[in-house]
């Protein structure tokens, strides 16, 4: 596995990745940390290719294959310093994002978001994956959807705002015992509220799904 540290200075940072599962956390340093393993094959072309950089900002991950046939992927490790709010944009791969107390915005075309241990504002969104946010996470405000695929929070401690949609897939949301405005809505399978409701509570659901069975229920 090849590592490498980027010089970084500033208080946020966007990751833009291609053809790479991310995992990315935060610790206790003043650069960017990098690892890769790329993994592929082409047939008849070139590749897999990979290329890092980070510039103004923005960390560039890519793995390129130029072939008839081939398969191009990789696992790319991120340490970012603490106090940086992440953006991560990947087309194609999982994202995985651990122990973050800052604001998090991912987005994965093709491929699971899964979130631990964060207590920062979450903007999750996967076109074609599931979305899951567990492991202890303490965020006020959630947003999370995907197109295909399952949405599942799961929060120790009582949110401000949570929304959760799926236009295809469950939306399941565990959340700790308190008093919630709830909007609960499947346009093609069952709806369960199973958390106490009152309109006007500072403490909001939203939770939607076009194909799928919507569940919003207290946490064990």
């Amino acid at each position: 596995m090849e590592k490498k540290t980027f010089a970084f200075s500033g208080d946020s940072l966007v990751v833009d990745a291609e053809n790479s599962e991310i995992e990315i956390v935060p610790a206790d340093i003043e650069d960017v940390r990098v690892s890769r393993q790329v993994d592929g094959w082409v047939f008849m072309g070139s590749g897999p290719e990979a290329v890092w950089g980070l510039r103004d900002g923005r960390l560039t991950l890519r793995v390129e294959c130029d072939a008839v046939a081939s398969n191009c992927g990789s696992l790319h490790r991120v340490q970012v310093p603490r106090g940086v709010a992440v953006t991560v944009e990947d087309d194609n791969g999982q994202v995985t994002a651990d122990g973050f107390d800052t604001d998090l915005r991912i987005r994965s075309d093709n491929g699971a978001v899964i979130v631990r241990g964060s207590s920062g504002a979450l903007d999750l969104t996967s076109d074609n994956g599931e979305v899951v946010v567990e492991g202890g996470t303490r965020s006020e405000r959630v947003v999370a959807r995907s197109d295909n695929g399952a949405v599942r929070i799961a929060l120790s401690a009582v949110p401000r705002h949570v929304e959760a949609v799926s236009n295809n897939g469950e939306v399941d949301i565990a959340l700790p015992d308190a008093t919630y405005d709830v909007d609960g809505r499947s346009d093609n399978g069952d709806v369960r509220i199973d958390v106490p409701t009152q309109k006007g509570s500072a403490h909001v659901v939203a939770a939607r799904s076009d194909n799928g069975e919507v569940v919003v229920r207290t946490a064990n």
